[in-house]
């Protein structure tokens, strides 16, 4: 006999009818012998006349009065799929989220669980009853016992945190289309269903906007190791398994707040290529990584930034070996890529740096939290260590510095973190701890597109330890989360101060306060103009199984190329990569790309209303 949470959304439950089908599937899972916890959203689109009625009221309403308001959505379908299953002969109880014992932060409208009490819940389990809770909600630690409610995709997160908790066999989310496909098929009706995808992928492509599971949903999944399958509300079809490596031991107390990062990384055996000034127009991307991928060199991080005029950089890193290689690839194609307009002053340079190393944090902890970058960022700037190159990705912040300093950066991190040496969460050159691809499966699972962001650039930003500590420090204190990091290459010198560009990506709805913030501290600070730009998409293809496949980022700028789609910006990590696009161009690039890596399926997918 298993014990199974199922969690169903607000369309699983938008009706009467509905519900009443909920019930019979939770009846048959009960009668094959199962023991079940069903976790439910609000019905259909409640929370949103909640939100409209708020706002007719208050133009800018109470968080906490918010929290209570919107909290009421998931108890009406608590009780009425309570009495659908006792309509069936089925003992069911109803739950709130304070019911049952999810403790959270004393935070309103975004919450994290700190702690499940799960006694009353074991007890009902044992008496043969259906457990029915209000998922997306919870009940603050403190005295006051205040309502709090978990943020979007919060009934994901109640559903794998009780899963956790309570060490379940398995949680079902149930959803609206038939498991997790290579894209969106609202964008590409032949997006192909996949039977298994890894938990470091699904954090990927769920963070990219990916709205089948939330990020939060899938980080304790992959720290708690709960075997996570998502299916479709409306047939029996087995849906799409989502796995995670054996996990460490974890404490259940402090479930979504404890220790973000897992493990320090260092590779010393790497080397840097970057080809600047190289015209920024569509096609020069792949024009190099093709020849790269045809010479059979790997590449490791791929940082494109933002234009300077006409013009842009890119650079590349690889291991020590093929660096010799690398640079012979790199200066054979300058000559190509030099500016027809002005070849004078528009000439592509070839710049080689040997002695450099890659260091890294790692943890599936860190989304959605602001600060574990900024304390990366400042941790090296205390040790003195210089940042030369920036990539991110949801489970890895990783920095390249000089060879020299990396010790010096390995053991300042592991202390901030509280990483011990020789700990299984520290891992040396060459080691990761991203999750192994899964056997026979293409190296590129699927392609996301994220229309919700923002890039700012902050122009010569002095290039000293500390600045990128300052910056990102100063958006976590203002909470303001930032997904793509890039520092220009091109190194200018003003007033005998070395300077670069560095641009970042963050949440469309922050843009205009984070650039406002950023100008009033420009000047203090000695950094340049402050440039937004809100019209921008970023396409992104994910999978464990791009390591070691040279081909990959070309085919995909190759894709964008072909459509006359300009690259603005790149960034990469093992198992990511993303370009920044026109806005009005990123549906077209995402539908290209997903052509290229041929994931398109013979059946169509029709997503319910």
């Amino acid at each position: 006999m298993a014990l199974i949470v199922q969690k169903y959304g607000g369309t699983s439950v938008g009706s009467v009818e509905r519900i009443q089908a909920v019930a019979q599937r939770v009846y048959k899972t009960v009668k094959a012998g199962n023991s079940i916890v069903v976790v439910v959203s609000a019905m259909g689109k409640t929370t949103d006349g909640l939100v409209k009625l708020a706002t007719e009221i208050s133009p800018n309403p109470n968080r906490r009065e918010m929290d209570m308001l919107l909290s009421t959505g998931e108890q009406v379908t608590i009780a009425l799929l309570s009495m659908a299953l006792q309509e069936l002969g089925q003992p069911a109880i109803s739950m709130t989220g304070a019911q049952v014992g999810i403790v959270t932060e004393a935070e309103y409208s975004r919450a994290r669980i700190l702690h499940i009490e799960t006694t009353r819940l074991s007890r009902h389990i044992n008496e043969g009853k259906v457990v029915v809770v209000a998922g997306f909600q919870g009940i603050s630690s403190a005295g006051e016992m205040e309502i709090t409610t978990l943020g979007r995709g919060g009934s994901d997160t109640s559903a794998v945190a009780i899963a956790a908790a309570l060490r379940a066999n398995f949680c079902e989310i149930y959803t609206d289309v038939p498991g997790i496909l290579t894209t969106d098929p609202r964008l590409v009706a032949e997006a192909q269903l996949m039977d298994a995808i890894t938990c470091d992928e699904m954090l990927e492509l769920a963070s990219l906007g990916a709205k089948v599971l939330h990020p939060r949903a899938v980080e304790i999944a992959r720290n708690y190791g709960v075997p996570l399958v998502v299916r479709s509300s409306w047939t029996d079809q087995p849906g799409t398994w989502v796995t995670s490596a054996k996990p460490q031991g974890r404490s259940l107390i402090n479930l979504e707040i404890a220790r973000p990062v897992d493990a320090v990384e260092f590779d010393t055996d790497q080397a840097k290529v970057a080809l600047l000034r190289v015209p920024d127009k569509p096609g020069v991307a792949a024009r190099l990584f093709g020849e790269i991928s045809r010479q059979k060199v790997d590449v490791d991080l791929i940082i494109q930034s933002v234009h300077e005029g006409n013009s842009n950089d890119i650079a590349f890193t690889v291991t020590t070996p093929i660096l010799k290689r690398a640079e012979a690839v790199a200066t054979a194609i300058a000559p190509a890529l030099r500016s027809q307009s002005n070849p004078k002053f528009d000439e592509a340079e070839v710049m080689v740096e040997h002695n450099i190393a890659k260091v890294s944090i790692a943890g599936a902890g860190m989304i959605g939290r602001p600060g574990v970058a900024a304390k990366m960022f400042a941790t090296l700037a205390e040790a003195g260590v210089n940042i030369q190159m920036i990539s991110t990705s949801e489970v890895k912040v990783s920095c390249v510095v000089d060879a020299a300093e990396c010790d010096r950066a390995v053991l300042a991190l592991r202390t901030a973190f509280e990483i011990e040496a020789g700990e299984q969460g520290s891992r040396g050159a060459g080691e990761t701890c991203i999750d192994s691809p899964l056997p026979n499966c293409p190296p590129v699972r699927g392609v996301a597109l994220d229309l919700n962001q923002a890039r700012l650039a902050i122009r010569q930003l002095p290039d000293r330890p500390g600045m990128a500590a300052k910056l990102f420090g100063l958006l976590a204190q203002h909470n303001i989360s930032v997904d793509m990091i890039i520092q220009s290459q091109r190194c200018r010198v003003i007033d005998g101060v070395p300077r670069r560009d560095i641009a970042f990506t963050v949440s469309r709805l922050d843009g205009e306060s984070a650039k406002k913030m950023l100008t009033q501290v420009a000047a203090e600070l000695g950094w340049g103009e402050v440039v937004l730009d809100s019209a921008i998409a970023k396409v992104s293809i994910v999978g464990a199984g791009m390591v070691g496949q040279p081909g990959i980022a070309a085919k995909m700028f190759e894709a964008l190329a072909q459509h006359q789609i300009n690259i603005q910006m790149i960034a990469t990590s093992e198992i990511k990569i993303s370009c920044v696009v026109a806005q009005e161009q990123g549906v077209k690039a995402l539908q290209a790309i997903h052509a290229a890596f041929e994931l398109a399926g013979s059946e169509k997918f029709v997503v319910p209303a």
